[in-house]
């Protein structure tokens, strides 16, 4: 991957020559992407809902089902999903034109820019002072573009793409894949919730983006002794989005913390398991025929 340079590095040939190298690689993106089925963004109003644990374990219950899985982390601020598929710790593959995500021990390809940064290690753009306001978001777009042009991401059945929090990063995807198959929007039960999620669904419909479905995390807690659900969050949410939008409820997945230990050490086979059923539908909405008997020819 090349570094992005700011604006006062670039000679008179290449600021008069900005929209031409746009072009070529928004062209590259389409390249890349061409043995890529669908492509689905997974998205929510707001952070702390558990988006980035529902996109790894839908990521893994797809290729469990026998679908080629790839997971984009787009939170560059804030990656946990290469942690939470157990990839963390390697290093990737780079040669000339191309990087090679890593793969999980779940079958799912994982690039997120929690593999290029140290642990710890906050991500930081290389420009001068002066200019960190205005050009903050182009990198932050460039990024995400060579996320998708230059991982070697193979075909795969559907290419999973977990958005930060809010909606403004999904004027940037679908600029970059105009083909986009839709997106999962993640809530949680509280009415603070929905209304911060409505805003991103209404973002969402903006873009025309075609809505897959909603999952409900937190949806109670599950008690660590006994395994009985109970009550955590005020609401219905996911009721309400899905109602309010006219899409399924794909899911409601109660806060485990037995599940989490196990995420939080690179074992997403439980929320793989809690989101299995989810995976078959949203499977089914991108025109999958069989559920979990259909595999990739």
């Amino acid at each position: 991957m090349k570094r992005i340079r700011s604006y006062s590095e670039l000679a008179d040939a290449d600021r008069s020559d900005l929209l031409g190298q746009v072009t070529a690689q928004r062209e590259r993106v389409g390249a890349r992407l061409a043995s890529v089925r669908h492509v689905v963004a997974v998205v929510s109003g707001k952070g702390g809902v558990g988006k980035s644990l529902v996109s790894a374990g839908l990521a893994a219950a797809l290729a469990q089902s026998g679908r080629s899985v790839g997971l984009l982390d787009a939170d560059l601020h804030g990656p946990t999903t290469a942690r939470m598929l157990g990839v963390r710790a390697s290093s990737l593959a780079v040669r000339e034109d191309e990087v090679e995500p890593k793969t999980a021990a779940c079958g799912v390809r994982v690039m997120s820019s929690d593999l290029l940064l140290e642990e710890t290690a906050p991500l930081a753009w290389r420009e001068p002072g002066h200019e960190r306001f205005v050009w903050r978001g182009t990198l932050v777009a460039g990024m995400l573009r060579e996320f998708l042009a230059d991982v070697a991401w193979g075909a795969l059945d559907v290419l999973l793409v977990d958005m930060p929090p809010g909606s403004e990063r999904l004027d940037t995807l679908v600029e970059l894949v105009p083909g986009l198959a839709g997106a999962v929007v993640v809530t949680i039960p509280s009415d603070a919730s929905y209304r911060a999620v409505r805003r991103a669904v209404e973002a969402a419909r903006a873009g025309k983006i075609p809505l897959l479905g909603v999952v409900e995390n937190m949806a109670g807690y599950r008690c660590g002794s006994c395994r009985a659900d109970g009550p955590l969050f005020a609401g219905d949410a996911g009721e309400r989005l899905a109602r309010d939008t006219g899409s399924p409820l794909l899911a409601r997945v109660p806060f485990d913390p037995a599940m989490q230990a196990l995420v939080d050490q690179g074992d997403v086979t439980p929320a793989a398991a809690r989101l299995g059923a989810a995976a078959d539908a949203l499977a089914a909405r991108l025109g999958f025929e069989d559920g979990r008997q259909e595999r990739r020819a």
